[in-house]
């Protein structure tokens, strides 16, 4: 008889012990609104609200690099000069559904200043390119696209030479801010693929191309410059183009950029013009890189004074090799 009263005692307890950790225990409160959870537990006030995607990438490169000699009674020989290259690159891409439109802007200048001859300040680079493509989605890596594609220069260009027997040079200006400048809109097939470790593949090819080529400039307009006619701003082509970017992770600190437009204008199909811009980029640390940069031009209808003085055309490239800070953002 005691065993059985001690284990009712005992079960008694255990339950009035669970009653009261249950009146312990406060139930939150729940509430949905406008796609927000809304969680009230005792006085505090909990907001749960959804991840909200994102349509937008933006972001973009800032590099500068700076070259000074200074001599003074430098029995060697030389002279003081300074050099400068700076560029910024900004891109802003769109993607919602079945929509995209990607933008990307790249400005770069360079001069080098070399205090004993005359003309002592001269540009060694100098391109603004502007390009946006919209895009409707045919499949995941197939879009059917309409891309702009804007380039021209901010300063005026100059070729310098030294006149036969004259001791000092003389230029003679050969280009000019929209002097020229290169209009294209094309739409067709754009193949986009976009990996896992972030490189990206971008290839359109388009049987409806327009290009403009512009010259604003009265001397160089009425010299004919550019392949314009004498006279006229204006100059319109209509054709077909392929054009592609790259953008690949080569090592763990080197990544390549590659940027090609071809253009081929329908009443002399085969005579291609070719604009080719590389850069590998190899960095250092989060603020120090080295770029190697290579810009190839070709259109046979922009002649070009040789070295020689005889004209014609010819393939135009651009080298620059720079250390200097690099800012990514």
């Amino acid at each position: 008889m005691t065993k059985k009263l001690f284990l009712l005692l005992f079960a008694v307890i255990g339950f009035t012990m669970q009653i009261q950790a249950q009146d312990d225990i406060q139930l939150a409160d729940t509430l949905v609104i406008n796609g927000e959870t809304i969680i009230m537990l005792g006085d505090s006030v909990i907001i749960l609200r959804p991840e909200q995607p994102v349509y937008w990438k933006k972001g973009g490169n800032f590099n500068l690099s700076i070259q000074q000699v200074s001599l003074t009674n430098w029995s060697a020989g030389g002279a003081s000069n300074l050099a400068l290259n700076t560029g910024v690159n900004l891109f802003a891409n769109f993607q919602k559904d079945k929509k995209i439109w990607d933008s990307k802007l790249t400005v770069n200048f360079g001069f080098n200043r070399q205090s004993d001859r005359r003309f002592a300040t001269r540009k060694t680079n100098d391109n603004f390119i502007f390009v946006s493509k919209y895009g409707r989605e045919l499949t995941p890596k197939w879009y059917l696209s309409t891309q702009i594609d804007a380039r021209t220069q901010l300063l005026s260009g100059y070729r310098y030479f030294r006149p036969s027997g004259s001791e000092r040079d003389a230029r003679s200006k050969i280009s000019n801010l929209l002097a020229p400048a290169y209009i294209q809109s094309s739409t067709g097939l754009n193949y986009k693929n976009e990996l896992k470790n972030g490189d990206k593949i971008s290839v359109i090819g388009s049987p409806f191309t327009g290009r403009f080529t512009i010259v604003m400039d009265d001397s160089l307009s009425r010299a004919g410059a550019f392949g314009i006619i004498p006279g006229e701003m204006v100059r319109a082509e209509a054709g077909m183009s392929l054009t592609s970017a790259t953008d690949i992770q080569l090592l763990e600190n080197i990544r390549w950029k590659l940027d090609l437009n071809l253009f081929s204008n329908y009443e002399k199909l085969g005579n291609i013009v070719v604009n080719m811009n590389s850069v590998v980029s190899m960095k250092v640390n989060k603020y120090i890189t080295t770029r190697i940069e290579t810009v190839l031009i070709y259109d046979e209808r922009v002649l070009i004074t040789r070295s020689d003085d005889t004209k014609g055309p010819a393939i135009q490239v651009q080298n620059l090799i720079n250390f200097g800070i690099g800012v990514d953002f």
